[in-house]
């Protein structure tokens, strides 16, 4: 994993070698609640069980950060990087055959599901105009997740890392100079799966350079093969800075 950050980091920074290129961080936390999550591993004979309908969920902080560049007015990449960590606990009046493993019934639960994202995105802007800007483009995404389930004295882990292409796009209206609306996603579906990570937020020029954002964020998506069933949303409260120079 740390070959693949090194990777994306020397690909900010060849663009942000750009003549007259803008570098920007931006910083978002706050609070994730699980919609739904939904698990059966493996994904033809494993038992179908839910982190939130079946096991109690908790709500958990997050944090993420993007660092990037803008060059030549139009051109932007940005670097991503979203961990995300929730458990659940509780009891399941049903036999659990995950991993391979049997979890008789009524045995008290404890399951983790790990899904940390890091993606390299490229996007241009199509519409600039005075309170409108709209751009679209491509994400590469690592991702790097993990399913597992403990109790009565058993544990099983489902580890799963790998590369998924997906659809950027981003729209702001300003309509003064010190408010805004921003739109801004990650999405792809497939037959197999799909992935939407959508952001929708206030901003707020706190004066220079910094401005802070307000906002509610979805994230949703899962796959169905052989080896894992897993489909799952999470819903986030946030508020964040972003520092341009």
């Amino acid at each position: 994993m740390r070959v693949w950050l090194s990777i994306l980091l020397l690909f900010v920074m060849a663009a942000a070698s750009v003549n007259g290129a803008d570098w920007f961080v931006d910083f978002e936390a706050g609070a994730a609640f699980s919609g739904y999550n939904d698990v059966r591993i493996p994904g033809d004979d494993g038992t179908k069980f839910s982190l939130t309908d079946d096991l109690e969920s908790e709500i958990v902080p997050f944090a993420r950060a993007r660092l990037g560049t803008q060059f030549r007015d139009r051109h932007a990449i940005e670097l991503l990087v979203a961990p995300l960590d929730v458990t659940a606990e509780g009891k399941i009046n049903k036999d659990i055959h995950f991993q391979n493993r049997i979890f008789p019934a009524d045995t008290d639960l404890e399951a983790t599901f790990r899904f940390d994202s890091y993606r390299l995105t490229y996007r241009y802007t199509f519409v600039q105009r005075n309170q409108v800007q709209f751009g679209a483009g491509i994400t590469g995404k690592i991702r790097d997740a993990e399913i597992g389930l403990s109790g009565g004295g058993q544990e099983a882990v489902k580890t799963n890392t790998g590369f998924v292409p997906l659809i950027n796009f981003q729209m702001v209206w300003r309509p003064t100079s010190s408010f805004g609306v921003l739109i801004d996603g990650d999405a792809l579906a497939g037959p197999q799966g799909r992935a939407e990570d959508i952001l929708i937020a206030a901003l707020f020029k706190l004066g220079g350079s910094v401005e802070m954002k307000l906002g509610y964020r979805v994230l949703e998506g899962g796959a169905d093969n052989d080896e894992v069933y897993t489909f799952s949303m999470f819903h986030y409260a946030l508020a964040g800075l972003r520092v341009t120079w």
